[in-house]
């Protein structure tokens, strides 16, 4: 862990004023070290304040790479930038160098893209984050980290109020008030309801086994709902008011985390997948390589694979376009 990453850690553990000497030893490093890592701190936007106590962190660590990475408990570094590309391409990047755990969060993305190489607006104000890891499971099991990814997006936004669900494979929704399961909500997206939020899964890896894994997710937070297209929605327009987006992508990190950090917590993934679906019950129609399959929609399988009851019997749909459609009287 480098300097400042322990110097966060530290500061975010004490209520009181830490002083210099005290973070050097605790830390192991000179107190030009602490120093150092303090400005650099400042210069990144966390503004560390210097008392005759001791140091103290910010009241509003900001919506930056220190501040989300402020009391994180999830192991990854954070690298922030204002403007980027893709969050995802440069997770691959990183991935390239050898690296690992770094959460890459981004506060505009200017070639953001979704499933099947859709456009993805992804304006200055959203979550837009892409999580590099190295999991030690076999490439089978990779789908598994779409869908916790999903989980952790709908418990972020259940924590700061909105009731989200997920929609197979990788939307999450927020459906329109009233309705449920079965009922008459769907939109001409055939979503069932206002797209918040959506994933992207990358990996690199041999026949039996994922070398890296990068879980792209983009998050309609603080956007003007004008701004939007059809049939989405943002966390600030389902509140009323603007999220703090700091403790919603550091609340989405640390449930991937929990959800994710061994073979025996993916073993969780599709129990609480299934708690938060949308897509459950419901009449669907999926368009696959293979053709359509329409029918209703009764469970989600290992890997990640969709159940359907068709009328020439049950089919699992392992990946396709979902819409969710009326259902008969």
């Amino acid at each position: 862990m480098d300097t400042r990453r322990a110097l966060l850690d530290a500061l975010a553990a004490d209520d009181a004023p830490v002083s210099g000497p005290e973070l050097a030893e605790s830390l192991g490093v000179s107190r030009a070290a602490v120093w150092k890592a303090v400005e650099g701190l400042r210069e990144e936007g966390f503004a560390v304040e210097s008392t005759s106590e001791g140091y103290v962190p910010p009241d509003d660590p900001g919506y930056s790479g220190p501040g989300i990475a402020f009391g994180l408990d999830a192991p990854y570094s954070v690298e922030y930038r204002d403007r980027i590309g893709s969050t995802n391409e440069r997770a691959r990047e990183l991935a390239a160098e050898g690296k690992s755990d770094v959460a890459v969060v981004a506060d505009e993305q200017t070639g953001s893209r979704g499933r099947l190489d859709r456009e993805w607006m992804a304006p200055s104000g959203g979550v837009w984050l892409s999580i590099l890891t190295r999991p030690d499971v076999p490439t089978a099991r990779a789908p598994l980290f779409t869908l916790a990814a999903a989980v952790a997006t709908t418990d972020a936004a259940r924590e700061v109020g909105v009731d989200a669900r997920i929609k197979w494979p990788n939307d999450v929704l927020v459906e329109r008030e009233g309705s449920a399961a079965g009922a008459d909500d769907s939109d001409a997206t055939g979503r069932g309801g206002r797209k918040l939020a959506g994933i992207l899964t990358e990996m690199e890896g041999e026949a039996d086994r994922v070398g890296w894994l990068v879980v792209g997710v983009g998050v309609n937070a603080n956007i003007d709902p004008e701004t939007l297209p059809a049939g989405a929605t943002s966390l600030s327009d389902e509140c009323g008011a603007p999220v703090d987006r700091r403790r919603f992508a550091a609340t989405l990190l640390e449930r991937y985390a929990e959800l994710t950090d061994s073979p025996e917590a993916l073993d969780g993934v599709l129990p609480a997948w299934r708690e938060r679906a949308s897509t459950l019950g419901r009449r669907v129609r999926v368009d696959t390589a293979d053709g359509i399959v329409e029918g209703t929609a009764v469970d989600v399988a290992e890997p990640g694979a969709l159940v359907v009851d068709t009328d020439e019997g049950r089919q699992r749909v392992h990946a396709g376009d979902c819409e969710h459609l009326r259902d008969a009287e």
